[in-house]
């Protein structure tokens, strides 16, 4: 049976990349990655998506529309119009999602609404955002983080997903079925296989709903949450994208269909901590940033 061990991971990892032993530490990832096919259970081609030398980086921090004839993410307010920082010349603007959206019950309309609420009062200058105060952005949300690349390591029983921000990990296993009882977790419980030689697609469930959101529009769910991801490598090595699976019956009224898109940049893995000098400097009333109530040790 497996066991949702996001968070032992993720500080077991952080603490082995402490100074200096991040360098030492990639080394081992191209040994470790390129010493065995990356699953048992998928004889044949597998994509090269690990590396010491390149990442991934996303093109964007928002959800891509699906193909033609698939519903759609979750898109911005139509009262308040969005501009990002890709968008061109002018002010970029608060991400407030459409909570008006048919697609959503109600009690997940109302949450989203009083978030934006908060926003165009002014209660809160920069409404909830994962990747800026430092939070987990669990599955899908986590695929939306911008700036910082990700990378791969592949094994024949898993595939770790690194992000150079806090070295956060997100463990797959290349397995066919979940375990019978699964403790909700940041980034829940990820089993995996690939195919046709270029893509790796994850089935997620068990995710934890605390500050846990589909998208940057603040959209929640439930522990019903049940994601599928279809990474596919470009032909040309050079991209990634993802088509994401979205099914929460408690807090949609039918299937969401999502896509992310990546770009492989020369970085080899580097050493980034999302808390430092990230305070309330500018007395915004920013979503507190999570602090443990215990030191390590």
């Amino acid at each position: 049976m497996l066991t949702s061990t996001s968070n032992r991971d993720h500080v077991a990892f952080k603490k082995l990349l402490r100074g200096t032993v991040a360098a030492a530490i990639c080394a081992s990832v191209a040994a470790w990655g390129m010493s065995a096919p990356a699953s048992a259970q998928a004889p044949g081609k597998i994509p090269e998506l690990a590396s010491t030398s390149f990442a991934w980086l996303s093109v964007g921090a928002d959800w891509r529309d699906p193909p033609a004839g698939l519903r759609g993410p979750i898109k911005p307010d139509p009262d308040h119009r969005y501009h990002g920082n890709l968008d061109g010349p002018g002010q970029v603007t608060l991400r407030l999602g459409n909570y008006k959206d048919p697609v959503l019950k109600p009690w997940a309309a109302a949450q989203m609404k009083a978030s934006n609420d908060e926003a165009i009062s002014g209660k809160r200058a920069v409404p909830f955002a994962a990747q800026a105060r430092c939070y987990p952005g669990g599955v899908p949300g986590q695929l939306l983080y911008p700036a910082e690349p990700f990378y791969f390591i592949q094994k024949p029983q898993q595939v770790w997903m690194i992000w150079q921000r806090d070295q956060m990990v997100r463990r797959v296993f290349l397995t066919d079925k979940h375990s019978e009882k699964v403790k909700p977790s940041w980034f829940g419980e990820s089993i995996g296989h690939y195919e046709n030689g270029d893509t790796l697609v994850i089935d997620t469930i068990g995710l934890s709903t605390e500050n846990s959101y589909i998208d940057n529009f603040r959209t929640p769910h439930t522990t019903k949450l049940h994601v599928v991801e279809r990474i596919k490598l470009a032909a040309d090595g050079k991209g990634l994208e993802a088509l994401v699976k979205v099914d929460d019956p408690d807090t949609f009224n039918e299937t969401l269909y999502m896509v992310q898109r990546w770009r492989k940049v020369d970085n080899p893995l580097h050493e980034t901590v999302c808390a430092e000098n990230n305070g309330d400097i500018f007395n915004q009333n920013l979503f507190p940033m999570p602090e443990a109530k215990k030191f390590d040790f």
